[in-house]
């Protein structure tokens, strides 16, 4: 009777059980925007996650069931933390017994708006010398297209892994729009490529148990462009509109009105909206990761930064107009004014102050020796020059006081009509005060 030889299992198959039967153990790098709601997707999905840090004192707070993220309520991480399926940790050992590595971790511009991937490459300290093999390794964190296999696949190839064999290497951006209610982590669909086939397919499977659309593209090259792509589309429209509110401001037209009217048509348009400036993780960084990649292929990429131009400029041109307003109205110099600025968060309703125009707004102001104050109720205080710049209490008579008040970041909760009734003039960036029926005249918009 011949010998029955039995195959050892192939480790793609291995790690498609243990995904198929939520058996696999997910390890997320990098806490915050991404990190955190991304674990707690996985925790809901069945998953045991191991979240990893280098703040101690956000791993201390998260393993007490709190949040510091907008999106994810203490609830959910103490629903978490209680299950026994989530924990935080700063002992990158734990890699050791991951079977998902998911890098979340932040990419910044430096100050010559080079790609900073120092973080990336610190995660991968960890990683390199903790992964085992049949382990998927997932980067999530926006970069130029190439990174995953120039910086992250060389790193563990040195091990003598072969990918798509002994691990597995893929890119899925991250979609997170902070504030956003109907979109979120749990729901929006995923891009995701890998360095292989496999790769691809194992990827895949593990985002489709937390997410019910998965969109698979032909290399990580791929997936990196498609984030690049969406947030350089909404920087381009945003630049146009800025322009267009400057041009409408020297004809002498509400840019409002026009883009209100041209959203009537069905087809063919689609409405952004101008404001004081880019403000996020993504919007003013993501678009500079492709124009400097493309620049080392000899190849300038124009409308990319001519709207980067047009989107940084505005902060400098919400002050022109704020001191333009103020000698029209009050024949005052914005050194001896005071300003009132509502909202700092850089959009509605999140306490997210990242690239905030508000903060470019506020500096340029006290540089010419204006007197600012702020409120916003989801930025109690801030880290500012050499100490902290505190939220004032938004009473009738510190509107009074102020010379002018400026909307900046559209907080839901601000009651506009209110605020116009006790003000001596409002400068209104976001169209905020568009329902205000008494004293309009006291307004201007951007």
């Amino acid at each position: 009777m011949a010998e029955t030889r039995h195959r050892k299992p192939r480790a793609v198959d291995t790690l498609l059980e243990k995904i198929k039967n939520r058996k696999a153990r997910a390890g997320v790098i990098g806490l915050g925007y991404v990190g955190l709601p991304l674990s707690m997707a996985l925790v809901e999905a069945g998953f045991r996650v191991t979240g990893f840090d280098i703040s101690s004192e956000k791993i201390k707070r998260l393993n007490a069931g709190k949040s510091d993220i907008d999106d994810v309520p203490d609830e959910r991480v103490r629903e978490a933390v209680r299950s026994g399926r989530f924990l935080a940790t700063g002992n990158p050992k734990a890699l050791s017994t991951m079977d998902t590595i998911s890098i979340c971790v932040p990419t910044p511009l430096s100050k010559t708006k080079d790609p900073d991937v120092s973080f990336i490459l610190a995660a991968m300290d960890w990683v390199k010398k903790y992964i085992r093999k049949g382990t998927l390794v997932v980067l999530e964190s926006t970069t130029y297209p190439g990174t995953t296999e120039d910086l992250i696949l060389p790193l563990i190839d040195r091990k003598g892994f072969k990918v798509g064999a002994d691990f597995f290497l893929a890119f899925s951006p991250e979609r997170v729009d902070p504030g956003n209610a109907k979109y979120t982590t749990g729901n929006t669909p995923r891009v995701v490529g890998g360095v292989t086939r496999d790769c691809t397919r194992v990827a895949k499977a593990f985002y489709e148990k937390t997410i019910p659309h998965v969109h698979a593209v032909s290399s990580t090259q791929a997936a990196e462009m498609v984030k690049l792509l969406e947030n350089t589309f909404r920087s381009v429209n945003i630049g146009l509109v800025n322009e267009v509110a400057v041009m409408c401001n020297r004809l002498g037209i509400d840019v409002w009105e026009i883009i209100d009217a041209a959203a009537t048509k069905p087809f063919g348009f689609m409405p952004f909206y101008p404001g004081p400036g880019l403000g996020g993780h993504c919007i003013p960084i993501d678009p500079h990761y492709l124009s400097w990649k493309l620049k080392s292929l000899n190849y300038y990429a124009r409308f990319i930064e001519l709207a980067g131009d047009i989107n940084s400029q505005m902060p400098e041109w919400v002050v022109q107009r704020i001191g333009a307003m103020m000698n029209r109205r009050h024949a005052r110099a914005l050194n001896k004014s005071a300003m009132l600025i509502l909202g700092v968060a850089y959009k509605r309703d999140i306490k997210d102050i990242r690239e905030s125009p508000a903060l470019d707004v506020i500096k340029l102001l006290e540089d010419k020796g204006c007197r600012v104050y702020y409120n916003d109720p989801f930025v109690p205080h801030f880290a500012w020059r050499d100490g902290v710049m505190k939220s004032s209490r938004l009473t009738a008579q510190l509107i009074k006081k102020v010379n002018l008040v400026v909307v900046v970041t559209d907080h839901s909760g601000y009651d506009y009509q209110w605020i116009v009734d006790n003000a001596r003039a409002v400068f209104d960036t976001r169209n905020a005060t568009k329902h205000v029926r008494r004293h309009r005249q006291k307004i201007e918009l951007l």
